[in-house]
């Protein structure tokens, strides 16, 4: 019967890893289809002043436009998150765990999408970037995914919350 409960629970947290993961990559391409098609030739907009604005920028690089000529070797590294985070679902026992995995699984096959479809090539795409605070980088949706499902699990890590729901000492 044991079994039978954490098959259910794991499977109930599979779920969330991958509904979270649609939730973030729908919502990323959605924005920067909104992003090209209106702010793409125009100049920023003003949404709470210089604090807030929205731009549109073609990112070659990774963040903050690190190695923009080693597009490959991202989208390379975006796969092997996405699998790995694929395999770890299944065992997970932590409902943190999984909103943690899925934001990360979202915000790298979000900005995998730009690097596999987008111009200038199949697998040397630039990621759309168009959310700008003044004295840092421009950056979208994917990337606040993977920024906040970062420090969650950072966050669950120093808690001593391990992946399978047990914790640690």
């Amino acid at each position: 019967m044991s079994d039978q409960i954490t098959t259910v629970r794991n499977g109930r947290l599979t779920a969330v890893t991958f509904g979270v993961a649609a939730f973030v990559v729908l919502l990323d391409q959605f924005t920067k289809y909104l992003a090209v098609t209106r702010l793409q030739g125009q100049p920023p907009v003003e949404v709470l002043g210089r604090w807030l604005q929205f731009t549109f920028l073609r990112n070659p690089g990774a963040a903050f436009s690190v190695g923009t000529s080693y597009t490959f070797v991202f989208t390379a590294i975006a796969v092997t998150v996405a699998v790995v985070i694929i395999r770890t679902s299944r065992n997970l026992g932590n409902m943190w765990w999984a909103v943690a995995l899925g934001g990360l699984l979202g915000g790298a096959v979000g900005n995998l999408l730009d690097r596999l479809f987008r111009e200038p090539g199949f697998l040397r795409g630039y990621v759309i970037d168009w959310i700008a605070f003044p004295n840092f980088p421009v950056f979208n949706i994917a990337d606040s995914a993977i920024v906040c499902s970062s420090a969650l699990m950072v966050l669950l890590a120093v808690r001593g919350i391990n992946l399978d729901g047990s914790r640690g000492e």
